[in-house]
């Protein structure tokens, strides 16, 4: 079995000239190269794009309950006595 992280492959981009000074300024901030920084901030924002899409695959009887919940509006003492307590923001 091959260990995946032994294998690169070379990531060409076109930048301008101020966007790759910025880039450059960061990267050194963080002491890393302009390749490591980018490679860091890449993985990142495609790690945060993929978990913003979570999905959820559910029964439909369980899927019919949920819309039924949400459908409902909220109420019981528990509800009440959260709607009654002072609100930190008006006073």
């Amino acid at each position: 079995m091959s260990d995946n992280n032994s294998h690169t492959r070379a990531v060409n981009l076109r930048v301008r000239d101020d966007v790759r000074s910025l880039i450059d300024r960061a990267a050194k901030a963080h002491g890393k190269t302009r390749s490591d920084f980018m490679i860091d901030a890449a993985r990142r924002a495609a790690e945060e794009a993929l978990l913003d899409q979570a999905l959820v695959s559910v029964d439909a009887e369980s899927y019919d309950h949920y819309l039924d919940i949400l459908d409902k509006p909220p109420g019981g003492e528990g509800f009440d006595r959260l709607m009654r307590v002072a609100k930190p923001w008006r006073t």
